[in-house]
């Protein structure tokens, strides 16, 4: 009996997005992916977790 050939749905992992970022950023950015040997993406990725992960979120007081 022959093996089958399976084929499963695929699972969105990631999404394409644009986005706008001051000039001064892009830099840093490109001069740490330079040193890092990392991508672009990757290090924004790993900075948008680390500061989810970090984030404390604070609505103004409406009374004040």
């Amino acid at each position: 009996m022959k093996d089958k050939f399976v084929i499963k749905p695929k699972t969105v992992r990631s999404v394409t997005m644009t986005i706008r970022i001051d000039s001064e950023i892009s830099e840093k950015l490109d001069d740490l992916a330079s040193k890092s040997n990392r991508s672009r993406n990757e290090l924004i990725n790993m900075s948008l977790r680390y500061a989810f992960e970090n984030l404390e979120f604070t609505q103004e007081d409406e009374h004040l």
